[in-house]
């Protein structure tokens, strides 16, 4: 508590200090470099107003950091945990009017007369540049009766650029592209913040800032654009060069942290509603989905198992739920997997508040809770006492006593409403709540993720975050879209916010299918116009990263509200999502060993082809799908032909696509008339890709994966690193997984497997392969082919078959 105390003193004498700076430090629009100092890790500058460091982390990441006092900020990144130990090689000259730092990727010229940087290739060609007359800037401001700096960088940005990321903002405008358009970027109730920004241009940019922010796309007519961040000591942001966006946020990933493996059924079905009541009730929809034989993984207990109790009290109330453990022991002997909501919101009054209101662990900032209407307080987490209490109480309510497989971490913005000032206005363990705004849920996961990998060493953690931030992926976070409405519109959205969240560098994204409230309480789920959108919900889920129903209203695939038609079409696509496992979890194998993105913008693949930029609702999923989600209602009640039964598609340029459904071939660089009756999610399938495909499942291990489709797409060569590994705890990390590369040579017809790299304990030894050359309706559609073009066993050494 003294400790607590004397942080808290020290706090308070340097915000006055940093006051007193503010009023004596008043920037220009640019300062003039007065001559500079290379380092062993770096150049570092002095300018006439202010210092400027260029820090070189590797030949194709740089640091800047610009100020107008006296000295940088030494405060440890809560974003950036390499330490760049290892020195890299690079050289600085003088050209006069110009200094040039070149590295064995990259060509920095820094302007003396501003000391705008531009960014070029090793041969010269520019990648990007700051703007000369407002690059780096420094302004005093009063935001909510506190001194600060409002911190800035602009960039040139060319007519033919588009940006991508900044996060999830799911009740944001319909455009993916940021030119020419601006984005809030302050975490709260609806609304997303993460700092980092993709470019056509095959760059990278991510700011190293925790406060609220404003990007402005659409400066000077469109000429430049500018990120501005509410208050800071510094400006900070890093610089990556890919030019491919896989190898940007390779690097994005390797400054902030790489995303660890899932657990297999991670990537079933999630069974959630707005809210189960009981025990009883939990029970019910395991005995329906598992008596009806359909797949899923995950029934989900959300919100107010506590009640009567406060909040935080992490109990489940023994009268609705008499025996919370004997419950998911038997969800575990079906095979299915339980997921709990958990909040960092407390009410007065019970031992886990009282407990960290003694250790100086509570905020005043409050949540006006909608159901008691009480107001309950935030705990700190960026105090870390605080966030290892937190995790012991709910680690000794949950997981010790209930046996939960993993945690929805519940309302982490924080959100109180309208009274953000109030967050501003607070004082967190290392400073003041204005400089810390967007980092609480950061902070929240990095508590209950380090706990977890402490005290659950066999069991992977998997986390349902809502808003997450910056470096939030090496906590095991999901990101989930928040609290969307039951409509068309809203479904619309997520689209484009999936995408630029994954671009931003988050691997996982999901959205509740059906939305999750219309008005506050539930459609008539039994309604033509909501089982359409439920179901078109339900496609787009299928080929997310992350496959979960949630809403009001009981919507379960079993539900009562499904005529047999739309019964009929869930279950295909639930089917299709397990049949794709085998491919699903190689690419998450991709994410944690390479820093790949499942769910991919075009510009991933296709950055060159103008055509993609401004598409909102099109996207890959992995190297072979492209994903085309219908988001606009084409029936109206129950009249079928009263509405439109297409979607455009624009199909990228550079190589041939697939109907998925048909095996029809189409050019690239076109659009078409995709059909899209309401059972059909237009897919298209990229020429020379390669499909695993394992047998239906009813849960996502039931079957051993030695029997696999393989589809083959001719026409280009093609290539597909398949993994294995034990499906749960963290071996991998010890090297026990295992990888072989599956090789189309399209002009030969052959397919070549590569032996087998690494191995775990029960891997399997054969696996068998059903090679299917997909030509027209054979091998096409969800449905297994019965007689392939060849059968393949592979036992783990090199192969090669024609077709």
């Amino acid at each position: 508590m003294l400790y607590k105390k004397l942080h808290f003193k020290l706090s308070k004498i340097c915000a006055s200090l940093f006051i007193l700076m503010c009023a004596v430090n008043m920037p220009e629009a640019h300062a003039t470099i007065v001559n500079f100092k290379k380092e062993a890790d770096g150049v570092s500058f002095n300018l006439d107003k202010g210092m400027l460091k260029i820090k070189i982390c590797a030949s194709d990441i740089i640091e800047v950091k610009y100020t107008v006092l006296n000295s940088f900020n030494t405060k440890k990144s809560l974003v950036v945990n390499n330490s760049w130990i290892q020195q890299v090689p690079f050289t600085v000259s003088d050209k006069g009017q110009k200094i040039v730092i070149t590295t064995d990727k990259l060509k920095l010229v820094v302007d003396k007369a501003s000391n705008a940087i531009s960014y070029l290739t090793k041969n010269g060609q520019l990648i990007t540049s700051e703007a000369k007359s407002e690059n780096k800037t420094m302004t005093a401001a009063n935001i909510a009766g506190i001194r600060v700096y409002n911190c800035s960088t602009q960039f040139n940005s060319p007519a033919n650029e588009a940006l991508f990321g900044l996060g999830c903002h799911p009740t944001d405008s319909l455009s993916i592209n940021y030119k020419g358009r601006n984005q809030d970027l302050a975490i709260k109730y609806m609304t997303g913040a993460i700092p980092v920004l993709l470019s056509t241009k095959g760059f990278g940019l991510m700011w190293d800032n925790y406060s609220a922010a404003n990007f402005y796309g659409a400066e000077a007519n469109n000429t430049k654009f500018k990120y501005v961040s509410e208050s800071g000591t510094e400006v900070n942001y890093y610089f990556f060069y890919g030019p491919d966006f896989d190898h940007i946020i390779n690097l994005y990933r390797n400054t902030t942290g790489v995303a660890p493996m899932f657990p297999k059924w991670a990537f079933g079905l999630f069974q959630s509603q707005d809210r189960y009541m009981s025990q009883d009730e939990v029970i019910s929809v395991k005995n329906n989905y598992r008596n009806n034989h359909i797949p899923v993984d995950v029934i989900v207990q959300d919100w107010y198992y506590w009640d009567p109790l406060p909040i935080g009290s992490h109990i489940m109330n023994p009268t609705r739920y008499p025996d919370p453990k004997a419950m998911i022991d038997e969800l575990h002997r079906s095979n299915i997997h339980g997921m709990i909501s958990i909040w960092p919101v407390f009410g007065k009054g019970t031992p886990n508040y009282d407990a960290l209101q003694k250790m100086g662990g509570m905020t005043d900032i409050t949540w006006d809770n909608i159901v008691t209407h009480t107001f309950d307080n935030y705990y700190d987490a960026h105090n870390p006492a605080a966030r290892e209490l937190y995790w012991e109480q709910a680690r000794d309510s949950l997981i010790k006593h209930y046996n939960w497989d993993a945690w929805w971490v519940d309302q982490c913005e924080p959100d109180n409403g309208t009274l953000l000032d109030a967050r501003r206005q607070t004082t967190y363990f290392p400073g003041r709540g204005i400089d810390y705004f967007n980092t609480f849920s950061l902070e929240h996961s990095k508590g209950i993720y380090q706990g977890w990998r402490r005290d659950i060493p066999g069991k992977r953690a998997f986390f349902l975050i809502r808003q997450s931030f910056a470096g939030e992926q090496r906590n095991a976070a999901t990101l989930w879209s928040s609290d969307i409405t039951c409509s068309f519109a809203s479904f619309k959205k997520q689209i484009p916010q999936g995408i630029n969240s994954c671009v931003s560098g988050i691997p996982y994204f999901t959205s509740d299918i059906g939305g999750y409230h219309l008005n506050w309480g539930a459609p008539d789920w039994s309604k033509p116009e909501y089982r359409e959108l439920f179901t078109r919900w339900f496609q787009f889920g299928a080929f997310s990263p992350i496959f979960r129903i949630h809403g009001k209203g009981e919507r379960a695939l079993f539900s009562k509200n499904w005529d047999d038609k739309t019964k009929a079409i869930l279950l295909k696509y639930d089917k299709l999502r397990y049949r794709l496992l085998p491919y699903i979890y190689s690419l998450s194998g991709r994410v944690t060993q390479e820093n790949y993105t499942m769910m991919r913008s075009l510009a991933f693949d296709f950055r060159n082809d103008v055509g993609v930029y401004n598409i909102p609702d099109q996207y890959m999923f992995g190297p072979a799908f492209m994903v085309n989600p219908v988001t606009e209602q084409l029936y109206t009640g129950n009249n079928a032909s009263a509405g439109k039964t297409t979607r455009n598609v624009y199909l990228p340029a550079t190589t041939k696509w697939y109907d998925f459904w048909t095996g029809k071939i189409y050019n690239g660089g076109e659009t078409i008339a995709a059909a899209a009756p309401i059972d059909i999610m237009p897919l298209y399938v990229k020429a020379g890709s390669i499909i695993p495909m394992g047998p239906v499942m009813e849960y996502a291990t039931e079957k051993p994966a030695n029997d696999i489709e393989l589809r083959i797409y001719p026409g280009a060569n093609g290539q597909f690193v398949y993994y294995e590994d034990e499906n749960d705890n963290y071996n991998y990390e010890k090297g026990q997984s295992a990888t072989f590369t599956l090789t189309w040579n399209d002009k030969l017809r052959q397919l070549r497997i590569n032996d087998t790299k690494g191995s775990f304990p029960g891997m399997q030894k054969t696996h068998t392969f059903n090679v299917v050359l997909v030509n027209g309706e054979h091998g096409s559609n969800a449905d297994a082919v019965i007689k392939g073009d060849k059968k393949v066993v592979y036992s783990g050494k090199a192969i090669s078959v024609k077709i």
